[in-house]
């Protein structure tokens, strides 16, 4: 098998986070900016009485051509309709104020693509910042509380959407350039929270989301056909994936995630599974995930292929959830296959996982698919333990959404089928001694050798661990 030295590797982690750098903040040098109020346009902050008008006529008396800052002063709690941005407005939510989202369906456009609470389409030079909140009061779009998983509103009866999710998200950027989001917390999205779509040169930094973590689809950041973006210093704790590429209509492509903390009962990092387009040239480095449904997934469905993705630095703990939630506990997860019978099956190559600890429920799941291989995947320097602690049923294999659904098999700590090109280096697996704990498991390695191929273990060890009751 080819190996791409790990110089190189790190040399290309170095060229993106340059290269993105200026990509995502560079825009032509501008005056200071016209600072401007809503409650001088009229908006009470009450949270009770409308403010949408108040919020809409202070972005609208902003300039064309120059930079403005609409602020929220605080105290305050303004709520709204869909608002608009236009170019050169940023929002200014200042330490104490919050932006409260409408929960009514006369609150959002006709058409349900535009259903945001505060959405930018075809803009340049936007954003959000101030220290204070947006929130979409996730909770009064409940239905039925469910421990499993809530029961939420949806508004396909009104004809308005099909499908069982037909609620507002909070935020969109559609068709825009140079996007920033900062020093901003985005609480209890009834939806998708942040949403890029066919965007580029995108900052994402000291972003705060709070998600109810037993709403259903109430993603954390969705890059959707978006490029040049970069996530940093980010805290996401939410119900479903938390850091999510998507590729509907055209590639994705240069992301960099770093220095972030997530909790999620779905996946941490997620590409797809709307996957129609390539993703290529993502980094993913410095990052926490805490008591997850699954650490680092890859979730090819639609014919897209996916290459040179780097994760560094990661600490994973992942645990079983009602399966309701897609994932099994597994901290990393590389899958592609067809979401249906017409659906094309894309690849998966250059994969590196480096500097990777993780304390897990179940094993890592490396499944490929006949026409569409997992090749050339390196795992180096990774230290894996593996507990049960939870009730919930193992010995599945999740392939949701689509393909196989779930699938009762053997459980091991590296799961493995349709791969070509595989390198673990220095890589130990550790396993509690409890006769209960063994129990729960079958091999440190399960793969059918037909479908396997060019694998190579170097400095591999699996053994037992001692826990502090045993030792105590």
């Amino acid at each position: 098998m080819a190996k791409t030295p790990i110089f190189s590797l790190f040399q290309t982690i170095s060229f993106l986070l340059v290269i993105q750098s200026p990509f995502a903040t560079s825009h032509p040098l501008n005056p200071l900016p016209i600072i401007l109020s809503v409650t001088d346009f009229g908006a009470s902050g009450d949270g009770l009485s409308y403010d949408t008008t108040a919020i809409q006529s202070t972005i609208d008396a902003c300039p064309d051509g120059r930079p403005c800052r609409v602020t929220f002063p605080a105290p305050g709690k303004y709520l709204t309709a869909t608002v608009f941005l236009k170019s050169g407005v940023v929002l200014n939510v200042e330490p104490g104020a919050t932006v409260l989202g409408g929960t009514r369906l006369e609150d959002y456009p006709e058409d349900s693509s535009r259903w945001y609470v505060i959405l930018a389409e075809n803009a340049s030079n936007v954003g959000i910042e101030g220290g204070g909140a947006v929130d979409g009061q996730a909770g009064k779009f409940v239905v039925r509380e469910d421990p499993r998983k809530n029961v939420m509103v949806s508004w396909n009866q009104t004809g308005a959407c099909s499908g069982d999710e037909c609620r507002p998200r909070l935020i969109g950027f559609v068709d825009c350039n140079h996007v920033r989001v900062s020093n901003i917390s985005l609480n209890h999205p009834a939806y998708w929270c942040l949403h890029m779509v066919r965007s580029n040169n995108i900052r994402i930094e000291d972003v705060g989301i709070y998600g109810d973590f037993n709403i259903p689809n109430n993603d954390g950041i969705d890059i959707d056909d978006s490029n040049n973006t970069i996530i940093n210093r980010c805290h996401i704790d939410t119900g479903d994936d938390a850091i999510c590429p998507k590729s509907s209509t055209s590639p994705v492509y240069n992301l960099t995630a770093t220095n972030s903390w997530i909790r999620t009962k779905s996946s941490a990092i997620k590409l797809g599974s709307a996957s129609w387009f390539d993703f290529k040239h993502f980094v993913f480095d410095n990052i926490t995930i805490v008591d997850s449904h699954r650490g680092l997934a890859f979730q090819i469905r639609d014919g897209g292929n996916v290459s040179d993705i780097v994760f560094s630095n990661i600490n994973i703990s992942t645990r079983y959830y009602d399966p309701l939630w897609w994932g099994r506990a597994e901290p990393i997860y590389v899958t592609t296959c067809p979401r249906s019978a017409t659906s094309k099956e894309g690849s998966i190559s250059n994969i590196l996982f480096i500097n990777i600890t993780a304390n897990a429920e179940n094993g890592i799941f490396l499944s490929g698919s006949k026409r569409g291989l997992l090749r050339n995947l390196r795992f180096i320097n990774m230290n894996v333990t593996y507990r049960r602690f939870t009730s919930y049923e193992g010995g599945l294999w999740d392939y949701r959404p689509g393909c196989q659904e779930l699938v009762k098999h053997n459980t091991a700590g590296m799961m493995m089928e349709h791969i070509d090109g595989l390198e673990v280096n220095n890589v130990e697996m550790r396993w509690s001694n409890e006769q209960e704990q063994l129990d729960q498991w079958n091999n440190p390695l399960e793969f059918r050798p037909s479908t396997v191929n060019n694998v190579s273990f170097i400095h591999f060890n699996s053994g037992f661990y001692t826990n502090s009751k045993s030792s105590s």
